[in-house]
C-alpha cells in the first residue's frame, strides 16, 4: 500500500463576539479586518452604541465578528442598554475576542482595573473559548509588552494571547489565523462571500454622520446626540462619478442649547460636519452624495424607552 492520501484541512466557520472596555479598538480593529470603514471611530470613549456584524472570508474559514459597545459600569438607560447588548452577545457567540491595551504604569507596573476584570469574569462565566488581543502595541515599547501578558495569564486560563496593532496592520493575520482555529468545523459558511455585515447603507449614513458629531462637539454633546436618515434616495444611482445618492438626515439632541452649538455661527458647524459625513460616504457607496442636514431637540431622548427604541437601541 502506498502512503495515506492527504486530506484537505475542514472548513471552518463561526461567530466571534470582540469585547473590551471603551476606546480599547474594538471598531478599529474591526475596519481593518475587513478593510472598508463599516463601523464608526472616535477618540471618545462609547463611541459604539450597537453590535455591528463583519463578515471575513479567509482560506478555509469565515469568521462572523460582533464588534459590541465598550463594556463598563453603566449608569443611565442608554448606557446600560449598551452594556446588555454586549454581555447578550457572548451567548451567541463561538469565541470571546477580549482586548486590551498594551503599555504598563509607573516603574512597569500593570493595572487591571476593576471594570476590565468584572468583564473577564463575564468572559469566564460564558465558558466560551476566549482570546485575549494585546491591541495597540504601536503606542508601547516591545518590552512593555510581557508584564501585560504575564498580568492577564494570572486572572484567566485564555486559550491563546496575540499582541497586534489594527492601526499599523501588524499581526493582525495572526490573530485572524488564531481565531480561525477556534470556530467550528462547518460544511458551509455562515455567509454568502458577498455579505460584509448588516448594516443597511442607510444606516451607515446615519452612523457617518453621528462620526462627525462626535468628532467636532465637545462636552456632551456628542453623548446627546442621536441620527435618524428621513430619506435615502437611489434613483439616479449609478457606480462611477456619475451617479448620485440623496440623503436627508436629523441630527436629534437633548436640549435647545445643544442645537445652537451644532448648527453652530450661521450655520458653519453643521456644514463642516455635513461635508466631512458626505466625503466620506461617497467613497463608501462610490458616487456622489447630497447630504442634507437638520436639527431637531428631542428632550432627554437618552433616557427615554420609546426613542431608544426609535433610535435603534
Amino acid at each position: 500500500m502506498g502512503p495515506p492520501t492527504p486530506t484537505a484541512a475542514a472548513f471552518r466557520a463561526g461567530f466571534v463576539a470582540i469585547l473590551g472596555r471603551p476606546n480599547v479598538g474594538k471598531s478599529t480593529l474591526l475596519n481593518r479586518v475587513l478593510r472598508e470603514k463599516i463601523a464608526i471611530v472616535s477618540p471618545r470613549p462609547q463611541t459604539t452604541r450597537t453590535r455591528i456584524l463583519g463578515v471575513w472570508n479567509g482560506p478555509g474559514a469565515q469568521l462572523a465578528f460582533f464588534d459590541t459597545p465598550g463594556l463598563h459600569r453603566a449608569e443611565g438607560p442608554l448606557n446600560r442598554r449598551m452594556v446588555e447588548v454586549g454581555l447578550s452577545t457572548l451567548s451567541e457567540v463561538d469565541v470571546a475576542l477580549l482586548l486590551v491595551e498594551a503599555g504598563t504604569g509607573p516603574e512597569g507596573r500593570v493595572e487591571v482595573g476593576e471594570a476590565t476584570r468584572w468583564i473577564i469574569e463575564e468572559v469566564k462565566r460564558s465558558g466560551k473559548p476566549a482570546v485575549l488581543g494585546i491591541s495597540k502595541i504601536d503606542r508601547a515599547p516591545k518590552e512593555a509588552i510581557l508584564p501585560v501578558i504575564a498580568a492577564y495569564r494570572e486572572l484567566h486560563a485564555w486559550t491563546e494571547v496575540v499582541p497586534f496593532s489594527a492601526l499599523r496592520d501588524e499581526n493582525v493575520d495572526d490573530l485572524l489565523r488564531t481565531l480561525a482555529r477556534l470556530v467550528p468545523e462547518a460544511e458551509q459558511p455562515l455567509f454568502p462571500p458577498d455579505v460584509l455585515t448588516d448594516q443597511a447603507e442607510r444606516q451607515l449614513a446615519a452612523e457617518y454622520v453621528r462620526e462627525q458629531v462626535m468628532l467636532q462637539t465637545r462636552q456632551e454633546i456628542p453623548y446627546a446626540a442621536a441620527v435618524a436618515v428621513e430619506a435615502f434616495d437611489e434613483t439616479e444611482r449609478e457606480k462611477g462619478r456619475h451617479g448620485l445618492v440623496r440623503v436627508a438626515a436629523t441630527i436629534y439632541v437633548e436640549r435647545e442649547s445643544q442645537k445652537g452649538i451644532v448648527i453652530g455661527k450661521r450655520g458653519a458647524l453643521l456644514k463642516e460636519i455635513g461635508t466631512a459625513a458626505r466625503t466620506g460616504l461617497e467613497r463608501l457607496l462610490g458616487c456622489k452624495v447630497f447630504l442634507e442636514l437638520h436639527v431637531k431637540v428631542d428632550e432627554r431622548w437618552s433616557e427615554r424607552e420609546d426613542a431608544l427604541r426609535k433610535h435603534g437601541l
